[in-house]
């Protein structure tokens, strides 16, 4: 009898066929390997606040070391619960309506295979976050975008209202948005919400940027949640996480927030993801979410100065800029440089210039919509962001 032979096709599934790597760590991956600044992947590269660490290292020390609640422990969840009430005006019953996932990276593909059903469609605006179409497939939907359009990255409503349909089962929103730093307004919202009751569809909203925002003078820059709208309370997922507003990333701690019937589903399948979340990282969320309005108040005004540096640079530099309302990305265009794609031009500035951003074909579902724009995130310290701009003041020269 002959053996048979490994076919690898055959081995690996077409969902996971379907999707690549992710494109942004991957960029991290070439800035280490080519000795670029980082302005690609989004993780500060500056110290996390140094009472929150404290509180890690006391809940270790306690011997807070073995499993929490499978759904987060009690004092976590109820310093979520008391964020929630005096942040957004939401009251949250911690024991039925909270699930503490690793990162918002897990509770979002958790809520999601929590309640879509195959052949039921998720909308998904772009450009998106590059996880959130992979989600989609692994939870055996299929996506729908909506595209975002320069350069307010504003949406099309009729464009929007044909994409909802009988087999829709949510709509996935970003705000503050990761790649565009648009801030959805209180109008649009409601907009997206009326047709969520309309079609009896979801939100998932990834709330993960809702403390870095940058008011201005004349626009109506404030984070909104889909769950405080009328009507959306009990159809509403947000998913959120400790990463980027207290600057600890790689900590993995996030939570979902939702009506008791959908948190009963999330928590089952979340058990079975990865059982849970880091019990001394949660004790120190536990006191992360306690801090008072100026801690909040001095990350904003932190990042607009990033955000401020930044900007000029790239445009001295010979990029066309879209200023960002959120988050602590600077989506760019690079059609002055005469690149053919942004993969080509990503891979010259790495290797050449030495500066990592991230392609923009990456955030859209047609990587010919991104073949002329570029990320770049300055969630870095000052030096890190003088030193990529004196490497990108020689960009024009090397061309």
């Amino acid at each position: 009898m002959a053996t048979p032979t490994f076919s690898k096709s055959r081995h690996v599934s077409q969902k996971a066929s379907s999707f690549t790597e992710s494109v942004i760590r991957e960029m991290t991956r070439e800035a280490l390997k080519h000795g670029a600044v980082n302005l690609s992947q989004g993780f500060p590269d500056f110290s996390a606040p140094e009472d929150i660490k404290r509180k890690a290292m006391e809940a270790i020390a306690a011997d807070v070391n073995q499993y929490a609640i499978t759904w987060g422990s009690k004092d976590f969840r109820d310093a979520i619960a008391r964020k929630t009430r005096s942040y957004l005006g939401l009251e949250i019953d911690p024991e039925t309506e909270i699930t503490v996932t690793c990162g918002s990276t897990e509770g979002m593909i958790a809520a999601m295979m929590a309640t879509v059903d195959p052949g039921e469609e998720v909308i998904v605006f772009e450009p998106f976050y590059e996880n959130y179409a992979p989600d989609a497939i692994l939870s055996d939907a299929r996506p729908r975008h909506v595209p975002l359009r320069a350069p307010d990255w504003s949406f099309d409503r009729e464009e929007l209202r044909r994409t909802f349909n009988e087999k829709t089962k949510a709509i996935i929103l970003c705000n503050p948005n990761n790649p565009t730093g648009k801030v959805f307004t209180q109008d649009e919202m409601e907009f997206i919400a009326g047709l969520c009751q309309e079609f009896d569809a979801l939100c998932f909203t990834d709330e993960i940027y809702e403390h870095i925002l940058y008011p201005r003078g004349g626009a109506d820059i404030r984070h909104i949640s889909m769950a405080q709208i009328d009507g959306m309370r009990d159809r509403t997922v947000v998913v959120n996480s400790m990463s980027k507003t207290y600057s600890v990333t790689g900590w993995r701690v996030g939570y979902c927030i939702a009506p008791p019937e959908i948190t009963s589903a999330i928590r089952k399948v979340h058990d079975f993801l990865t059982v849970g979340a880091a019990a001394p990282l949660q004790a120190a969320g536990a006191y992360a979410l306690s801090l008072p309005q100026q801690y909040y108040d001095t990350l904003q005004t932190d990042y607009r100065a990033r955000r401020d540096l930044l900007l000029p640079t790239l445009e001295a530099a010979g990029f066309k800029t879209f200023v960002p309302d959120g988050a602590y990305y600077i989506m760019t265009d690079i059609s002055t440089f005469g690149f053919t794609d942004d993969v080509e031009f990503t891979k010259h500035l790495i290797r050449e210039i030495g500066v990592a951003c991230v392609p923009g074909s990456s955030f859209y579902s047609e990587p010919s919509l991104g073949q002329q724009q570029v990320r770049f995130c300055f969630c870095k310290k000052d030096e890190t962001l003088h030193a990529a701009a004196e490497r990108l003041s020689k960009l024009k020269s090397r061309l």
